[in-house]
């Protein structure tokens, strides 16, 4: 027995692992079901923060109340897992009736579009349509899709020119503070407002040990929350380079747009606002505990939560986790990021405002096409999208609701999005090879082993050759697409002389919207920034929101006259 054990042993691994997998499977499949039950609803999703999955059964339970035969089951899976457990549960067929799916679960974007067009319904006549769920409310009468505060606008997926998913919350990012470790190791009792005032705040921190004699850290951080401090802190100081390098104009500067600049000389690495932006981060992650791109997310949590750090950044997803965690042993705060005031000697000169904040609703929602009561699932998201119905899905889980005449709750008051303000315009990666350089450099920068000065030296002149290359590749790459883009335009075409009058005018609108946007303007865009590169260096030619005296002239002439 001993050498039929040792001799098989991996076999028997494998075979009992598989026997477990395959049993575990059939029971979560035939969960015991409520009598009279004729309908059952599968749901899966990623989130397994405190309050989605108690949110998720108590919506269940209040829309069996209304359709006795309808049973709603959910599967949380976890996100390092979910996106093979989505592949391989769509491939097979056997996917749930309802998946989550969107930037999270580690799908990637054009993978994604793939699954769209394959296993999911549209569900674009049905959004334009009243919620049913909303009667007797202000939202009554109006389309689904116009009764979120963002219109559904990252529902619509351009390449499909159809609406995908149903959104359920609306996220922000802010940081959160304990109240009571800032009173007591700096006296105050308000948050600091201005970055000055915040790294005052944790120099004095650092000077303070615990009782078990260890520094207090100032910001609890990791791998993961390195790039909400950039985004929203360091990056919007860059925000100047949109008037030298936005060829295009159309307010942002795209990673081929400033390697345009970058290589015609009307922009380089030592442009005031890109230094800024890498000194302003130096300074944040100085704030930091040691050896923080080695940790991951759970672990700057769990610092936090121990009331070892003061500060950390992250967004309304983990709102309610952070605040049990804080409930009886320290009361929690948010703040907004503090932005360096105008007066600021090093860095003020360089802040036009505030980071941007596109309103955008996600813990997005698809229906499967395998799924055998799809009219049924649309259903059950109308009601978790309804007004009533969005509310007490949030107030459970404590996110902020993505209708229209929803309550926020107390602890989210501070996550209101900024309508009005500016962005990064510093995408200087191009393809791998620069991406992975820049990434190792970055990686360096931030925990200290090499300046920005070094940075430079080492990456721009890397940029500067490899980006060539990269650029074409990237030209090309825009360019393989397009037999793909003539014969989805073909059919769309097809599907817009096909269809009755009463639908064709729309499917029109959407024929020429993608036909321009796909073949015309991407062409002239490429084109554009060929012929500019071509020319060669042009430090001092006008940027392209530069204009000659007498245009300026002439156009505040027609304003007097218009007056």
């Amino acid at each position: 027995m001993m050498r039929f054990l040792k001799k098989n042993f991996p076999l028997l691994v494998v075979g009992i692992t598989f026997t477990w997998s395959a049993v575990t499977i059939l029971t979560a499949r035939r969960q015991p079901v409520p009598p009279g039950t004729e309908i059952v609803i599968r749901l899966a999703h990623w989130q397994l923060e405190a309050g989605v999955r108690e949110a998720f059964d108590h919506m269940a339970k209040e829309y069996r109340r209304l359709h006795p035969h309808v049973q709603i089951v959910q599967t949380a899976i976890p996100e390092g897992a979910y996106s093979q457990w989505v592949t391989t549960q769509l491939i097979g067929g056997n996917a749930p009736d309802i998946l989550e799916i969107g930037n999270g679960g580690g799908i990637p974007y054009n993978v994604m579009l793939g699954y769209f067009s394959r296993y999911f319904l549209s569900l674009t006549s049905q959004v334009n349509q009243p919620n049913p769920y909303n009667a007797g409310t202000e939202l009554a009468d109006v389309p689904w899709n116009q009764t979120y505060k963002d219109s559904m606008r990252n529902s619509y997926v351009d390449e499909l020119q159809e609406y995908m998913v149903v959104p359920l919350a609306q996220f922000g990012v802010r940081i959160f503070y304990n109240k009571d470790l800032l009173r007591k190791l700096t006296g105050r009792d308000t948050p600091p407002k201005t970055f000055s005032e915040f790294m005052a705040a944790c120099e004095t921190i650092k000077q303070h040990t615990d009782p078990r004699g260890q520094q207090y850290i100032p910001v609890a951080a990791s791998a993961y929350h390195l790039a909400m401090w950039d985004g929203f802190l360091c990056e919007p100081l860059t925000f100047p380079a949109v008037r030298r390098a936005d060829f295009n104009r159309d307010g942002g500067v795209g990673n081929d747009e400033l390697f345009v600049a970058m290589r015609t000389g009307r922009l380089d690495f030592d442009y005031p606002p890109f230094r800024a932006r890498f000194q302003i981060l130096r300074r944040l992650t100085e704030q930091f505990q040691s050896g923080f791109t080695g940790l991951g997310r759970d672990e700057a949590v769990f610092m936090f939560a121990q009331q070892r750090a003061v500060f950390i950044t992250t967004g309304t997803w983990d709102a309610n986790s952070l605040d049990e965690q804080a409930r009886g042993t320290f009361e929690l705060g948010v703040m907004d990021f503090p932005i360096p005031a105008p007066d600021d000697p090093d860095f003020g000169e360089f802040v036009e405002g505030r980071v941007y904040e596109r309103p955008s609703a996600n813990f997005n929602f698809g229906i499967t096409r395998t799924s055998a009561h799809p009219e049924v699932a649309l259903d059950f998201l109308r009601f978790l999208g309804s007004q009533a119905g969005n509310d007490e899905l949030n107030r459970i889980i404590g996110w902020i609701p993505a209708i229209r005449g929803t309550s926020l709750p107390p602890l989210l008051a501070s996550f209101a999005p900024n309508l009005e303000g500016i962005y990064g315009a510093m995408q200087f990666q191009l393809g791998g090879e620069t991406i992975i350089k820049a990434q190792q450099l970055f990686a360096l920068f931030n925990v200290g082993l090499i300046n920005y000065d070094q940075f430079i030296a080492e990456y721009a002149p890397f940029y500067l050759d490899r980006g060539v290359r990269e650029f074409a590749e990237l030209i090309r790459n825009r360019q393989r697409s397009v037999a793909l883009d003539d014969q989805f335009l073909a059919g769309f075409r097809a599907r817009a002389m096909a269809a009755p009058p009463a639908a064709a005018e729309n499917l029109w609108v959407k024929y020429r919207q993608l036909t321009a946007s796909r073949l015309l303007f991407r062409d002239l865009g490429n084109a554009r920034l060929q012929r500019t590169l071509d020319a060669g260096p042009a430090p001092d030619a006008p940027a392209p929101y530069d204009f000659p005296p007498d245009v300026i002239a002439r156009v505040r002439a027609k304003l007097e006259a218009s007056h």
